[in-house]
């Protein structure tokens, strides 16, 4: 299984490179468009601002690059920032950025008493769910971001599966992450969350044709 680490300037490329090549794909960390494209599956990773990985990702088509594989039904899996710039907005320190517009919503800073919110935390995750199946209600995995999406919007149409979303609390809920068919993503670290992170990425894996 070949799976491409996008390299955009934001993330931690090689944790996840070292935990994808744990459960067994075959990792290659790049920014070249055509690699991305062509990779089995694609992994969006992303930390810090919102507005400054929007522009790492647009410097390297990465905007693009996720349009195109989901127009042609090719799995993407975003993590942490890399899971909010899917969404149509950002909204930090009183600056609004556009995202990649793949879900409406926007990302917002939580409403909690401590920022960031740093540590191990349980998720809500729904019937149905392929990334979290096989998996207890008390499974924890790492957090660290002090924005989310607080509300979810997009449902589907006649004939069509709504996303399944998953919620986690702090100070508020907030999603966790969204199954939407080849594009699946998660706020929190699976790269950074033990074994639990390593059943997602084998989870997820599994769903890369």
């Amino acid at each position: 299984m070949n799976v491409t680490v996008l390299d955009y300037g934001s993330g931690n490329l090689r944790s996840a490179e070292r935990a994808l090549a744990r459960v067994g794909a075959e990792v290659t960390v790049t920014s070249d468009y055509e690699a991305a494209m062509e990779a089995d599956g694609l992994v969006v990773p992303g930390v810090g601002a919102f507005a400054a990985c929007m522009a790492g990702l647009r410097a390297v088509r990465g905007d693009r690059i996720i349009d195109r594989r989901l127009a042609a039904g090719r799995p993407v899996l975003g993590i942490c920032v890399g899971m909010q710039i899917l969404f149509e907005v950002g909204v930090e320190h009183g600056v609004t950025s556009e995202g990649c517009g793949e879900w409406p919503g926007t990302v917002e800073r939580l409403d909690a008493p401590v920022l960031p919110h740093m540590g191990w935390n349980t998720v809500r995750a729904p019937e149905g769910t392929v990334l979290f199946e096989g998996m207890d209600r008390d499974t924890r995995f790492y957090f660290v971001h002090s924005y989310g999406v607080r509300s979810w919007e997009l449902r589907a149409g006649p004939g069509f599966t709504d996303p399944l979303v998953t919620w986690a609390e702090h100070g508020v809920p907030f999603v966790a992450a969204v199954e939407n068919g080849p594009l699946m993503a998660t706020q929190f670290h699976p790269e950074k969350s033990g074994d639990a992170g390593a059943q997602l990425l084998t989870n997820w894996l599994g769903t890369v044709k």
